[in-house]
């Protein structure tokens, strides 16, 4: 099925929460925060009045006062994401984990078992609620960017299908945060320049951004907002160190090599924070996540 939408990006919704929801029926429709000194995870209900993480615990508290408090228990978010990874893969061996609760796939070799991949991410949601008892958003698009962003828009306990050629139409009026690897300080300071959306970032001269935010981090955005991301899914983990050295002109730099540097920078990051809280959840928590 050329061009079609087979990048998916699986996301567990409020992950840690909603496990204590699920093992203590209790808690259902209640503001729910996860979390010792800080909170980790919230509710929805808990999201919708101001909570959410890394908000101290007194400050939690003050926004909400009705707010339940539950400290984490990491050994159960383990075992919750190994189940759910179990079931990505039995769709397609191209899984590539990328934090505890979040992964993409590359369903275009199971479109002929499991039928397209709207049909495939509705399979997924509907395994990992009756086996697994979690909600989880999926997103479906040409490339892992966009694929992330359409489970970020679907969520909560949502599916959303990018078809192919209405990239930019669905891009172009959303929140400039959105696009992975802008932050709060990166929001922020785009916003200063009058930018909000990705389209406002779409419609800038790669030059200007690159005046603003630097050349490599301004080419990266700029790629971005354009859904250019050529990354395959790669469900190997493999340890590796990126380097270049140029003894020419900056200006003969190739600025998609930039570009695709900067995004397995990134995917690399999220692949080692997973990989060392699996191997180490168990005995000393998941630290470095916030789910």
């Amino acid at each position: 099925m050329p061009g079609a939408a087979t990048i998916l990006h699986a996301d567990l919704d409020s992950f840690y929460a909603a496990v204590e929801v699920r093992d203590d029926p209790r808690l259902a429709h209640r503001p729910v925060a996860v979390g010792g000194g800080v909170v980790l995870s919230a509710t929805y209900e808990a999201r919708r009045l101001g909570v959410h993480a890394p908000l101290t615990r007194s400050e939690a508290r003050r926004r909400c006062p009705g707010l339940v408090l539950v400290s984490p228990r990491f050994e159960a978010y383990v075992d919750a994401s190994r189940e759910v990874m179990e079931i990505l893969g039995s769709f397609t061996p191209e899984v590539e984990p990328i934090s505890i609760d979040e992964a993409f796939l590359d369903v275009s070799g199971s479109l002929h078992l499991f039928g397209s991949p709207e049909q495939i991410a509705r399979s997924i949601r509907a395994a990992v609620r009756s086996q697994v008892g979690l909600p989880i958003s999926v997103g479906c698009a040409t490339t892992k960017h966009l694929a992330k962003i359409a489970s970020r828009v679907a969520k909560p306990d949502g599916l959303l299908v990018v078809p192919p050629g209405g990239e930019q139409a669905f891009l172009d009026p959303l929140p400039v945060e959105l696009v992975w690897g802008v932050g709060p300080v990166g929001e922020a300071r785009l916003g200063r320049y009058g930018v909000f959306t990705i389209g406002d970032l779409r419609a800038l001269p790669p030059s200007t951004l690159a005046s603003w935010m630097g050349e490599n981090w301004g080419t990266h955005l700029w790629a971005l907002a354009n859904n250019l991301d050529p990354r395959a899914v790669t469900p190997a983990v493999r340890a590796r160190s990126v380097g270049a050295q140029s003894a020419g002109d900056a200006t003969d730099f190739d600025h998609r090599h930039i570009h695709l540097l900067l995004c397995e920078i990134e995917e690399g990051h999220g692949r080692r924070k997973f990989e060392k809280g699996r191997r180490e959840g168990r005995t000393r928590g998941l630290p470095d996540m916030i789910c």
